[in-house]
């Protein structure tokens, strides 16, 4: 026993560093199989296992959602905080606002009300010079309408002037034709009547020729065509020239009236300088003919009537204008004409004050003319004279000095604009800015009183609103005006207008007026900012949040009213306390329930290798190691215990959480979470590399904990030999050279792995970097709040805690597997053939002891025994001697059938002891062992251990019948003394008293005794071999010897060497046979010192 103890502990315990690694993860042949087959133990506590699972889901859900709810208060008293906050600064920017809005529209009043001067000013000074240009272009096109008209009437004056002229003088002549035809003749007559011979009165030839030519002509009034007419006229003036004495008409007469026939007719004529030559010659002829320009009602200075001939060529058709009026001037138009020619064109005169005096004195010539189309100023009628001489009477706005003397011209001057509101579709001056509405509301906005110089602030909001409408009325007034600070549209002033009919926020109580109040507070601001550059901002720059926290706050003013709301909060606190109450309950159920598990299932592992263990051949036990197999059942057996109770829990809670953690994060941020997760592989890759590289120096350090554990208990055990011959030195120095390697081991293992927290902390820290600016941004643009980012943080501080204890978990699982797989081999071991169905049980054994042609080996190619034939008579004593290695031991494990023989057979009583089950054929046998066996009890206890329900006397008989009743009286506490657990404290000679006793108390048939004297002193020995002769007495009894001595009384020697029997009988029949028995024997009592075991 005592060179067992201890062997369930590992020499090199684990050692574990900082990150969990300690000796190298032991990894299972066979991990699938082996770990399905270890949840088939798992497998009769399935409701307790859902039961752990729910309780795990259920605790570890309620630990995940506390940061989330927390967060939630979080964010309630953020929210509560900026509403509050924005409806401070609101209140205060809205009562600054209103205050600056008015003094503000007194200034956008004085500068709309100058810049609607400035504007009119300009619009005067365009209008006045429209209307110069215009009149200047009507009065050029008047004149040259004049003149044309004057060439077109003296066109048309001409023609008539020269029929009527030919007529005239055809006429006139036929009369003095008629005439002188008729003085002519009455002369003729007269000659005739004077008597002949009279003398006639002498005549002028040349009067006599023209007095034939004239009788010859025909009568010029009996002439029906024109210009026969003409040509016969034009002969008879001819004959009046020729004549000398004519009375009739003077020579200068007939030579006008001669070249006035002789004229081309005018209208006959298409050429323009031959018609200006034909009206020259006949205005000119006309002058000496007075009698013939009756038909020319013109009287045209030399400068006027060339000028109108001038426009000859221009006229294409002299009858278009025929029934024009124009050719037909009465005199008060003819007046008009006069003063229009003699008027100084407009486009020459460069004083502004004579060009509107010249304006004045046009426009009224203009409105004399009957017909003013003539002229050239198309429809105007005497009331747009009047307006137009109106808007040049004014004075120029720019020249006048004084404010308010400028408003009133400038009301006069929007008064005349509003009279003349189509002129500029007639070509004249209008005003191209306004239409009569806007003027209406121009004249309107300066007719208002300044905002400035009221007092009273009823008359001054008034006046403001009044303002206001006007503007509304006046889209995009300031659009043209790229210097104006205050740009107004229709927007902008409906917006101040709402603006300044706001309720005050101080004064409202209900949530979501004040929510509607502040967002129509911040939305005309911004519509005013964005259209009035002065527009007051302390509606909105009080206020320093992004368009999303507005957004977020007005949504969190409806919620909260800007109050904090303790009861929330207070709920909030009860129901994390009650969550972390009831995790906490839920983790305590489910550690109780998984720890029943565990031990049950390992309970019924346990059960099942103790009974397995039983059930396997000696052969088992001879060739495994005793450490190793205590190693399974204890320590792996253990570890498969802690890993089923702590590491299968916190392998599902770490798995829970992880998922839980994610779902948690990814309901607060999606992007956020990817960044979490975007330091996952650093995590991985770190971990991985860093277990690898201390996994190494750990594995030096468990060899070196071991070599320097086996080096200390060498020097332990051996503690007497060492300083016996010296050697401390050595084995101190021996002990240094382990202790620094092992050193040096676990520093670089501790150190490697120390590395992992540090670089864990440093890969954390660069994911929480990022989150902290995503969230910080975020949560100034109100896409997350405070509370939102704490528990994220949280949320994120923790992942990593999971990852690491589930990747720890794995190593363990794999340990833990590795652990079952060795606690499943030896439930693999091939088991003890099982006994007969049919066993026999000796009712009352003889111990009479048969081999039969016995054959065994351990090995296949090794024979051991083979044909053994033994007979042992009942009662007998057989002694088995030989070398080492002869097979006295197998023998015996043999005969109890610890091995199954390859052949032959072993009967007992004539009974093959295969057909006799193990524990009956066991119960037949009591042993007695060189190397004693006692356990951690009293002395009474192991003793009893040989028979159950063994009394006190009994004990006490079997005691005094191994000669051990007087040491243990002599004991403290006699029979109830505690033997330890190495039994240091009795010596070897009693321990072997004791085991003897225990074989007497158990009364076999057949004994075992395996030379128990070979070690006590000689007083001991005989109280054994006493105590061996009372237990030997009618038992048969196999002693294997190593004393020669002990075994002389044997009924039969049996000498073996190499599995076979060589020499057999009794120790006097062995020394005369002087064979191998006898030297042994002679050998062995020729030198006491010999310590060889034969």
């Amino acid at each position: 026993m005592s060179q067992n103890r201890g062997m369930n502990k590992p020499m090199g315990a684990r050692r574990g560093d900082p990150m969990g690694f300690g000796r190298p993860v032991e990894k299972p042949k066979d991990f699938k199989g082996t770990f399905k087959r270890l949840l088939g133990y798992l497998k009769p506590h399935r409701l307790n296992l859902i039961i752990v699972l729910i309780l795990a889901i259920a605790s570890t859900t309620f630990t995940i959602v506390t940061p989330k709810i927390s967060s939630k208060a979080l964010n309630k008293l953020q929210d509560a905080y900026m509403a509050r906050k924005m409806l401070s600064e609101l209140s205060k920017g809205q009562n600054e606002a209103v205050k600056q809005l008015n003094e503000k529209m007194g200034d956008v009043q004085e500068e709309v009300v100058d810049k609607i001067i400035n504007n009119m000013q300009d619009g005067q000074k365009k209008a006045v010079e429209q209307i110069a240009n215009n009149m200047a272009d009507a009065q050029k096109k008047a004149v040259d309408e004049m003149y044309k008209g004057i060439a077109i009437q003296l066109h048309q004056g001409v023609i008539s002037g020269q029929k009527a002229a030919v007529d005239n003088i055809t006429l006139q002549m036929g009369k003095v034709q008629r005439n002188l035809v008729l003085s002519m003749q009455q002369q003729m007559s007269g000659m005739q009547q004077i008597p002949q011979g009279g003398q006639m009165p002498p005549m002028d030839p040349k009067m006599l020729e023209a007095m034939q030519k004239l009788m010859k002509l025909p009568m010029i009034d009996t002439i029906t065509d024109r210009q026969r007419k003409i040509e016969v006229t034009l002969e008879f003036i001819d004959i009046l020239q020729s004549m000398p004495q004519n009375q009739q008409i003077d020579a200068k007469t007939l030579l006008s009236t001669k070249e006035i026939l002789s004229l081309p007719l005018l209208e006959d004529v298409k050429n323009p300088n031959e018609k200006i030559n034909i009206i020259k010659k006949f205005l000119s002829l006309s002058k000496n003919m007075p009698s013939q320009g009756q038909g020319m009602s013109m009287q045209l200075d030399e400068n006027t009537l060339n000028k109108a001939l001038a426009k000859i060529p221009e006229i294409k058709n002299f009858n278009t204008n025929s029934s024009s009026k124009t050719n037909k001037m009465d005199k008060k138009t003819m007046d008009a004409a006069q003063k229009l020619l003699k008027l100084p064109l407009i486009s020459e005169i460069k004083d502004p004050v004579e060009k509107k005096k010249t304006l004045i004195e046009l426009l009224d010539i203009f409105q004399s003319m009957p017909n003013t189309s003539g002229a050239g100023t198309g429809n105007i009628n005497a009331s747009d004279f009047n307006t137009l001489k109106e808007l040049l009477s004014l004075p120029d706005i720019s020249s006048i000095q004084d404010k308010e003397e400028k408003k009133r011209t400038t009301i006069k001057l929007i008064d005349v604009y509003s009279k003349m509101p189509n002129m500029n579709s007639d070509g004249t001056a209008s005003n191209d800015m306004m239409d009569s509405e806007q003027l209406k509301n121009v004249k309107e906005l300066l007719e208002l009183p300044m905002l400035n110089s009221i007092k009273d602030a009823d008359e001054k909001a008034k006046v403001l609103n009044r303002m206001l409408d006007i503007f509304g009325k006046m889209p995009d007034m300031n659009t043209d005006n790229a210097d104006s600070k205050n740009k107004f549209d229709t927007k902008s002033i409906k917006a101040v207008q709402e603006f300044l009919a706001l309720p005050k926020l101080r004064t409202l109580t209900n949530a979501d007026e004040k929510a509607d109040v502040a967002k129509k507070i911040l939305d005309l601001s911004k519509e005013m900012q964005n259209t009035m550059e002065n527009a007051p901002k302390d509606a909105k720059e009080n206020i320093k949040f992004t368009d999303e926290q507005i957004n977020a706050v007005i949504t969190a003013i409806r919620e909260t009213n800007g109050e904090y709301d303790f009861k929330y909060i207070g709920r909030i606190a009860l129901i994390l306390i009650a969550l972390y109450i009831i995790s906490a309950l839920f983790s305590l159920t489910m550690g109780l329930v998984m720890s029943g598990v565990s031990q049950k299932t390992v309970r019924d592992l346990r059960r099942e290798v103790d009974e397995k263990l039983a059930r396997l051949p000696l052969k088992y036990f001879d060739t495994h190691l005793h450490g190793d197999i205590l190693s399974r059942i204890t320590n792996d057996v253990d570890t498969i215990a802690t890993t089923l109770q702590q590491s299968l829990t916190q392998m599902i809670t770490s798995v829970i959480t992880i998922i839980g953690y994610i779902i948690m994060m990814l309901t607060i941020s999606p992007t956020l979470t990817l960044i979490v997760l975007a330091t996952m592989p650093l995590y991985v890759i770190s971990t991985m590399l860093i277990a690898k590289k201390s996994q190494k120096y750990f594995a030096m350090q468990q060899k070196e904990l071991g070599e320097l554990s086996g080096h200390v208990e060498e020097m332990y055990t051996g503690h007497k030999i060492v300083k016996a011959f010296g050697r401390e030195k050595d084995a101190i120095e021996h002990f240094e050279s382990i202790n620094n390697r092992l050193r040096e081991a676990g520093w670089r293992a501790q150190f490697i792995s120390g590395i992992m927290f540090p670089l864990m902390n440093f890969i954390g820290n660069l994911g929480y970097v990022g989150i902290s600016i995503v969230g910080g941004i975020w949560i100034t643009k109100s896409r997350l709040g405070i509370g939102d980012i704490i528990a994220f943080i949280q949320y994120s501080r923790s992942f990593t805690m999971p990852i690491v204890q589930t990747a720890n978990i794995a190593n363990v699982i794999q340990s833990t597997i590795a652990c079952a797989e060795r606690v499943f081999q030896i439930l693999d071991e091939e088991e003890e053939i099982p006994d007969s169905k049919d066993a026999v049980v000796i009712e009352e054994p003889m111990g009479e002891v048969k081999f039969e042609n016995v054959s065994f080996r351990y090995k296949e190619d090794v024979p051991l025994i083979e044909d053994l034939n033994l007979e042992v008579k009942p009662g007998h004593t057989i002694a088995i001697v030989g070398p080492t290695g002869a097979g006295k031991t197998t023998l015996v494990n043999l005969l109890m059938r610890f091995y199954e023989i390859n052949s032959g057979r072993i009967t007992i009583d004539g009974v093959d002891i295969r057909d006799i089950k193990r524990s009956e054929l066991r119960k037949m046998f009591g042993m007695v062992l060189q190397d004693t066996w006692l356990f951690n009890g009293t002395i009474k206890d192991n003793i009893a251990y040989g028979k159950e329900g063994a009394t006190m006397e009994d004990i006490v008989k079997a005691a005094k019948a191994a000669h051990a009743d007087h040491f243990i009286r002599t004991l403290p506490q006699g029979y109830d003394t505690v033997i330890n657990e190495e039994a240091t404290n009795i010596s070897q000679g009693q321990k072997q008293l004791l085991t003897i006793a225990r074989a007497i108390l158990h009364d076999p048939k057949i004994l075992i005794l395996d030379e128990a004297t070979s070690s006590v002193d000689t007083r001991t020995e005989v109280l054994i071999q006493k105590a061996m002769a009372n237990l030997m007495k009618g038992r048969t009894s196999f002693v294997i010897a190593h004393r020669l001595s002990t075994i002389r009384d044997a009924e039969l020697i049996i000498v073996m060497n190499k599995g076979r029997i060589i020499e057999m009988g009794n120790h006097k029949e062995l020394l005369a046979k002087g064979g191998f028995y006898a030297d042994l024997y002679n050998s062995q009592f020729a030198n006491e010192n010999v310590d060889e075991v034969v």
